[in-house]
């Protein structure tokens, strides 16, 4: 498995040798540095932490955990299936990807505040017509009868957006020089933000 952080640049097009026009995301894949090895043995689970992103001050826990590497802002882990045959230390870079691997991406979504259920769920609303005096994009009647409390789940107004989203199955279309990747369609999150990316 191939994986990398990444800052999410602007999302362009580019022209394929046919003339085909395909939607891509610029990404700054690394430079990333291993900074600690999980195995099976020692802590339970195969994993790879890797850090990213010069950081201008660390906290003394995380001066001891960098201790001989470069201070860096951004630690992720990532689960393997394996043993993983990386050691500490090692550099990861954009060139690990092939031009056509899939991969998927992970990344938080924009946040869009408190949000009704017409934006939140795609609620339909009332009708506009008699009767309907400041209802047209209400929830209405919420059930639970008999049950006299709300079910967990039920889809009401409240925070939207802000959250972890995967998308899976995009398309590495070009490896560009500086580490920049061009992703097929749209990855979450907005422009600067971190996201993860690895091979499906």
């Amino acid at each position: 498995m191939k994986f990398i952080l990444a800052k999410k640049l602007e999302m362009t097009q580019v022209f394929l040798p046919d003339g085909t026009v395909v939607p891509v995301t610029l990404v700054q894949a690394g430079p990333c540095v291993v900074t600690q090895v999980k195995t099976k043995e020692k802590d339970g689970y195969d994993a790879v932490q890797l850090g990213y992103k010069p950081a201008k001050k660390l906290t003394k826990p995380e001066e001891g955990h960098l201790k001989e590497l470069p201070k860096l802002d951004i630690l992720r882990e990532f689960r393997l299936a394996e043993t993983p045959a990386l050691e500490r230390g090692t550099a990861v870079e954009a060139t690990t990807f092939a031009q056509g691997d899939m991969v998927e991406v992970t990344g938080t979504s924009k946040g869009k505040g408190f949000q009704g259920v017409v934006r939140r769920h795609h609620f339909h609303g009332h009708p506009s017509t008699h009767g309907h005096k400041d209802q047209q994009r209400m929830p209405g009647s919420i059930g639970a009868g008999g049950v006299q409390h709300v079910m967990k789940g039920r889809r009401m107004a409240g925070q939207m957006g802000d959250e972890t989203v995967t998308v899976k199955n995009l398309k590495v279309v070009e490896i560009r020089d500086g580490g920049i990747l061009a992703l097929k369609g749209a990855v979450p999150g907005a422009r600067n933000s971190i996201i993860e990316i690895r091979t499906v």
